[in-house]
């Protein structure tokens, strides 16, 4: 089952809501250049950019990604761009939530390149328990490097918030990922299609 399967809206009105979505972002690359304020401009640059990616996708490789997984990367980083402005200072949950949904992001992107890859191989035959593990594994590790990211920028282009909050940030990447593991991966099938295809691809050369 596809994730617009699972959200219930149809792909019309996926694709509209992302649209909105997108022009919200240009509006924060707007107001970030106007006042002068780099971490908004940047991490609104950032995003709208991650939100491109399946266009470049469809010219590029022809692969049509899915309009319900479109829409969930596109909340995703809009979500992360919104805290930007105030909304991590004020409101704790709002981060909390930010980092659920990113990590379920990555959790299932990088779920959909391992299990491409376990398929693409005759020597792979991984049991699902391990793959669970690596999901979660994946997660902490890209929030690893994000962490180190933000620490090395100096709050330039992200804002560093200190230790307490890089815990709850840890805590909530597991939290997503974990939620992906159990309920989640098989709404990644297509990307998975699209990905051992890439390697197909790649060895036949």
């Amino acid at each position: 089952m596809t994730l617009s399967d699972a959200v219930g809206l149809t792909e019309t009105q996926e694709r509209r809501i992302v649209r909105g979505l997108q022009l919200a972002l240009v509006a924060l690359l707007g107001y970030g250049a106007v006042t002068v304020q780099f971490a908004i401009t940047g991490t609104a640059g950032l995003a709208l950019g991650i939100t491109l990616l399946p266009a470049w996708l469809r010219r590029e490789y022809g692969y049509s990604m899915d309009a319900g997984l479109v829409l969930w990367i596109t909340a995703a980083v809009i979500l992360h761009t919104g805290g930007s402005l105030w909304l991590y200072e004020t409101y704790q949950w709002y981060d909390e939530i930010a980092h659920t949904v990113s990590a379920s992001v990555i959790a299932g992107l990088g779920y959909a390149a391992f299990r491409a890859f376990e398929l693409h191989s005759d020597e792979m035959n991984v049991p699902s328990t391990f793959r669970s593990v690596f999901i979660v594994v994946f997660v902490l590790a890209i929030g690893v490097v994000w962490e180190v990211l933000e620490f090395a920028l100096g709050g330039t282009v992200v804002t560093v918030y200190g230790i307490d909050d890089i815990v709850t940030d840890f805590v909530f990447n597991t939290v997503g990922a974990t939620i992906v593991s159990i309920w989640g991966t098989d709404h990644v099938s297509e990307l998975i299609g699209f990905f051992r295809q890439r390697l197909r691809s790649s060895s036949e050369n």
